[in-house]
């Protein structure tokens, strides 16, 4: 009896076409219709994308009006006003100084290599070997001297503000106890 049912199961499967479950795409099944609808989807992705892509583009309004009556930061420089009325605008100075001459740094830097790539691809005009590399050579160290200055100038910020603190450590401190919060008071346990 079950062998029966087992034999007209089979030849009822056997008869009937391949039909996987679960297909909700509307196709027939077909597997090679499907990574054909796959590719032509991928497809149609890419080309909606090459066409409608734009890079992004940031843009950034400063309204400075306002900031360089107050005492704030120029638009025509890097570094903030040099007005030293606080200790903490001496830090804002030092810091600003140093951040910028360390990017300055590291994009100099890259320029110099850059260059130096650039300009070994010249061939020397006496046909020597190995003569374009040393003449690019040659341009690029000075660029990479003024990379070097530059990270001087960051570690000479540094080193400006640490000197601030130490030879005006006496006025610093003497106003320091002001500008900290007063103690909370302490609960007294043994009175009662």
């Amino acid at each position: 009896m079950a062998r029966n049912r087992v034999h007209n199961f089979r030849t009822q499967q056997a008869q009937q076409p391949y039909r996987p479950r679960g297909n909700t795409n509307g196709s027939s099944g077909d597997k090679s219709n499907k990574f054909a609808n796959a590719g032509a989807a991928a497809g149609g992705f890419v080309g909606a994308m090459g066409g409608s892509f734009v890079p992004p583009i940031n843009v950034t309004v400063n309204n400075n009006k306002n900031a360089a009556r107050s005492g704030g930061a120029r638009s025509d420089s890097l570094l903030p006003a040099p007005e030293f009325t606080s200790p903490a605008q001496v830090r804002n100075y030092c810091n600003t100084l140093r951040a910028a001459a360390v990017t300055l740094s590291i994009e100099v830097s890259m320029g110099a290599e850059i260059l130096k790539g650039v300009l070994a691809a010249v061939p020397d005009p006496e046909g020597r070997a190995f003569g374009s590399r040393l003449r690019a050579a040659k341009v690029a160290r000075k660029m990479n001297k003024a990379a070097d200055d530059l990270k001087s100038a960051a570690k000479n910020a540094a080193a400006c503000y640490s000197a601030f603190q130490q030879e005006y450590e006496e006025e610093i401190n003497r106003v320091r106890h002001r500008a900290r919060k007063p103690a909370q008071p302490v609960m007294n346990w043994a009175q009662q």
